[in-house]
């Protein structure tokens, strides 16, 4: 039963909620000192918030399940999902969501106020998804890119530092990206059936999902070289430039893993199955850390 309700939280899905740590990344180019003990404390404050982004977003996804149960039935590969093949019973989902719920939330309020409020307005926002807002075209994309972006805001409410905007605009836009190419993804795999599993797919054509990931993807490159070498919080020299190839071979292969390979319906499977995808993210936030470190000096 245990195993059966960690999966229905989607441990995978977790890697997301490492948003939480890009704030406390950014904080080397201050406390640059490797034993630092006001490095360790934010890096400790970042990681509980790490484990309650990863608690809440679980529940979210228990919901979601409890919510689209006779839908997953209907897909291909989510009818063997626990609560759709009866492994995980209803009661017991319940149950763990109630008991999840009193433990992270007073816990976000005890890490950092601010951390608890977004954290809250994280849940609710991710409720009214799974309840309506997954149904109104767009809109489903967006509510999915603002949770992201509220897990690096609360990753900076968490260390209570102040964070780029341009943190949150190349986050968002990113987000985007990974919303429209999922929604592709399902409307290619499932075909006739996709308005049965997901209803709003109906507003969606492969088309059109196209022309909205070339817009985001774009826009994503333009926001994050200008980023490079506009934000305050950045090296004076532009070192950080020297990243920008990085994020340039990321959104290619995302694009070429869409388009080419079919997938796109589960990002962290794919970032875990590609090993060029993983080795290419992981480059790139060595890269963003050793600039930071060895720049950011004094």
């Amino acid at each position: 039963m245990l195993i059966h309700l960690l999966k229905t939280m989607r441990p995978r899905q977790w890697t997301k909620n490492l948003m939480v740590f890009i704030p406390f990344a950014f904080t080397l180019r201050e406390y640059w000192r490797p034993f630092s003990p006001e490095m360790w404390a934010l890096l400790g404050k970042a990681t509980v918030g790490f484990i309650l982004f990863c608690i809440l977003s679980g529940v979210i996804y228990l919901i979601n399940d409890l919510v689209d149960i006779e839908k997953d039935r209907l897909h291909p590969q989510k009818r063997f999902r626990p609560l759709a093949s009866g492994a995980l019973s209803k009661s017991v989902a319940v149950v763990a969501i109630i008991v999840w719920l009193l433990i992270a939330l007073p816990a976000s309020f005890a890490l950092e106020g601010w951390f608890g409020v977004i954290a809250l307005i994280y849940f609710v926002l991710m409720l009214a998804y799974s309840y309506v807002l997954k149904h109104i075209v767009i809109l489903d994309v967006f509510t999915l890119a603002a949770g992201l972006v509220l897990r690096a805001l609360g990753g900076a409410a968490a260390i209570h530092v102040p964070a780029s905007p341009w943190l949150y605009v190349c986050t968002a836009l990113l987000a985007l990206f990974i919303g429209f190419a999922k929604r592709r993804h399902e409307l290619v795999l499932l075909e006739n059936n996709a308005t049965n599993h997901r209803f709003i797919l109906k507003e969606y054509t492969p088309q059109v999902l196209d022309q909205m990931i070339s817009v985001t993807t774009a826009s994503f490159v333009m926001a994050y070289s200008l980023y490079t070498f506009s934000a305050k919080n950045l090296p004076p020299n532009n070192a950080m430039m020297l990243t920008i190839p990085f994020a340039l071979f990321v959104v290619f292969r995302l694009l070429y893993l869409v388009h080419i390979k079919g997938e796109g319906g589960s990002p962290e499977e794919m970032l875990w199955r590609d090993r060029w995808l993983l080795g290419a993210v992981f480059l790139w936030g060595l890269c963003i850390v050793t600039i930071l470190y060895v720049f950011g000096r004094g």
